[in-house]
């Protein structure tokens, strides 16, 4: 199996079905195939504090939910995340491709792909990053139910190693 088949079976496996999305070519793998398969409801966002909202309000109403998006629109969400997601102790797994890292040719991807992580940490969240397909499947089953006995949200990272990346 590739990373998109092995990161959609983790996702069944942990009864993951709501996906709320702002699209980027490096992970249309994993979203279109989710698109395709009944088990998913996909809701593509415009912008990743939407997709943030739109996760929280299914896992409300008692649907496991998780959020895709790069690293330059994580920026976005600080707020959602900081003032929704952590006080009101809500399990959000963050599926964030990471830009600004090796095969770059944006400069502009560069500093939040840098931020990501160090901001992550600021806000007390843990995060995992995926580099290669051996052993993802434990990563990805493991963060998410990290974040569902802890109630708060992780991050799954994801650079180019894993997937390839953008092409300029």
């Amino acid at each position: 199996m590739n990373w998109a088949e092995i990161l959609l079976q983790c996702l069944k496996e942990t009864d993951t079905s709501l996906i709320s999305y702002v699209p980027d070519i490096s992970i249309d793998q994993a979203t279109s195939r989710m698109e395709n398969d009944p088990f998913f409801h996909v809701v593509s966002a415009t912008r990743e504090e939407e997709a943030v909202g739109i996760a929280v309000g299914a896992y409300a109403v008692g649907r496991n939910s998780a959020v895709f998006m790069q690293s330059s629109g994580f920026g976005n969400t600080l707020n959602a995340i900081g003032s929704l997601c952590i006080p009101t102790r809500t399990p959000i797994p963050l599926f964030i491709n990471l830009r600004g890292e090796l095969g770059e040719f944006n400069i502009a991807q560069v500093a939040m792909g840098r931020g990501t992580r160090p901001i992550l940490e600021v806000l007390g969240l843990p995060h995992y990053t995926l580099t290669q397909v051996e052993g993802m499947d434990r990563v990805v089953k493991g963060a998410i139910k990290l974040c569902h006995s802890s109630r708060q949200p992780v991050a799954i990272c994801m650079n180019s190693l894993l997937h390839g990346g953008k092409l300029a």
